[in-house]
């Protein structure tokens, strides 16, 4: 075989050998990407209180903290979908979801977000210390955790500044085993836990401007 023979062999070979691993490298399905979508908590016959609350940028616990929706179907186990993702970062997402809802209450005054340099008369500050999907052989649940703590702006001593922490907790369950139907679950599972702490503030500063 000629020289020039086997230099034309051992290219096609290179060629077929680079474009096999092009091909292993590309992911094989396209990204989905889901967030929330539930309407806002209704709250009737509650008297608005003319307080300005800002809510400040959510932190979450170091397993949720991907935009990779994440799964448990193993005990002490988690995993993530590689194709599925949220939208957003778990703490961005409730963060403006719960400002949306504030607003949409009318229960303040007025609802500001972290990033707003209007002054403000009380600051909550966020975890989301649980965002995922626990999968038993009988169902799939959203579940979801998240904890607050409310403070006075403007309070110069720390023993009084921090006013109330508090946890709120729900679990519900996805209509069928799959990613979208995670993200219908986990809407119901943060609409109740948004209309829990609009209850919760309300009714603590309501006690507190009395």
């Amino acid at each position: 075989m000629g020289l020039q023979k086997r230099v034309c062999l051992s290219l096609i070979g290179i060629t077929i050998l680079i474009g096999s691993c092009i091909k292993l490298s590309q992911p094989n399905s396209k990204i989905e990407h889901f967030t929330l979508e539930y309407d806002a908590p209704q709250l009737a016959d509650r008297t608005p209180l003319a307080h300005v609350i800002r809510v400040e940028r959510f932190s979450v616990a170091p397993e949720y903290n991907s935009d990779r929706i994440t799964y448990r179907d193993k005990s002490f186990k988690r995993d993530a979908y590689v194709y599925y993702r949220w939208r957003a970062n778990p703490g961005d997402l409730i963060t403006s979801f719960l400002v949306r809802d504030m607003k949409h209450s009318g229960l303040f005054k007025a609802v500001l977000s972290y990033d707003s340099r209007l002054p403000s008369s009380f600051l909550v500050e966020g975890t989301v210390d649980e965002f995922f999907e626990f999968d038993t052989e009988e169902r799939w649940e959203a579940v979801l955790s998240v904890g607050i703590t409310l403070m006075a702006e403007h309070e110069p001593e720390s023993s009084r500044k921090i006013l109330f922490q508090k946890s709120f907790h729900a679990r519900h369950p996805c209509a069928r085993k799959h990613p979208r139907a995670l993200a219908e679950a986990m809407s119901e599972a943060m609409s109740a836990v948004s209309k829990d702490i609009l209850e919760t503030l309300h009714s603590f500063l309501k006690k507190q401007t009395k």
